[in-house]
């Protein structure tokens, strides 16, 4: 993802300024990727859940059980203008259930 040409990325600092969380993506591959570090773990029988904003539809793109790791979404971007992440229960849900603790803007970019 890291090597397409068109690759962006976008990081955010988390939940009250624990950890970070970063988005790497590309429209030629209609892909991204997200890198989580130091953020808060989730509280037990939790994990983290990505979401795709399409002009205010959400659309689940994966889970992140711990603070820390790499996840390459699970959907594609067609489109997409953000990715969010929310706390859900364990296995995820079919749409946010928690306000988000990280949302990413795939519009204010940097080239990787």
């Amino acid at each position: 993802l890291l090597t397409a040409p068109d690759a962006r990325v976008t990081t955010t600092a988390g939940p009250g300024g624990h950890g970070t969380g970063t988005v790497v993506w590309s429209a030629s591959r209609n892909q991204a990727g997200f890198l989580a570090s130091g953020l808060p773990t989730p509280a037990p029988g939790r994990v983290y859940e990505l979401w795709l904003d399409r002009g205010g539809t959400l659309a689940p793109a994966g889970l992140l059980p711990e603070g820390d790791g790499a996840l390459l979404l699970t959907t594609p971007l067609d489109g997409a203008h953000a990715v969010g992440v929310t706390e859900e229960p364990a296995g995820g849900s079919d749409r946010p259930t928690t306000q988000p603790v990280l949302a990413l803007q795939l519009g204010r970019t940097r080239t990787a």
